[in-house]
C-alpha cells in the first residue's frame, strides 16, 4: 500500500549549467509542489500505513529549509534542477521514512519523479 502527502514552497534558483542564452540561466522563481510517497503494509490495528501527520512531521522541516530560499546557496543545490532536488529530499527523507517515490513539479505542466537509488 502506498499513501502521499503533497507539500508546497517557493523558491529562487538559476541553472548554471544550461547553454549560454537558455532562460533558466537567469534568475528565476517556482512554486514548487512536492507529493512524498510512503509504502508499507496496513497496520491491521490503526487501518493506515502510517499517521498523515507523522509523515508531515518528518517533510516538513525539510521543506522548511528551501521555503523562500536561493535554492542555489543551499549545499547540494547548487545545480537545482528538479531531478537535483528530487535526488537531495530523498537522501535528506530516506532514513526517516518508507520512501517509494517524491514526485517535484516546477510548474503546473512540469516535473520529474524519483524512485530511489538504483542499484
Amino acid at each position: 500500500m502506498e499513501i502521499f502527502r503533497e507539500f508546497t514552497f517557493e523558491a529562487a534558483h538559476r541553472l548554471p549549467n544550461v547553454p549560454e542564452g537558455h532562460k533558466c540561466a537567469r534568475l528565476h522563481g517556482h512554486s514548487y509542489r512536492v507529493v512524498v510517497t510512503v509504502s508499507g503494509p496496513v497496520d491491521p490495528t490503526a487501518g493506515w500505513v502510517m499517521d498523515f501527520g507523522d509523515l508531515k512531521a518528518v517533510v516538513k522541516p525539510v521543506i522548511e529549509e528551501l521555503d523562500h530560499y536561493y535554492l542555489n546557496e543551499i549545499p547540494g543545490l547548487e545545480n537545482p534542477t528538479s531531478e537535483v532536488l528530487a535526488e537531495w529530499l530523498w537522501a535528506r527523507l530516506a532514513g526517516d521514512l518508507p520512501l517509494s517515490e517524491i514526485t517535484v513539479r516546477e510548474t503546473c505542466t512540469s516535473g520529474c519523479t524519483y524512485r530511489g537509488p538504483q542499484s
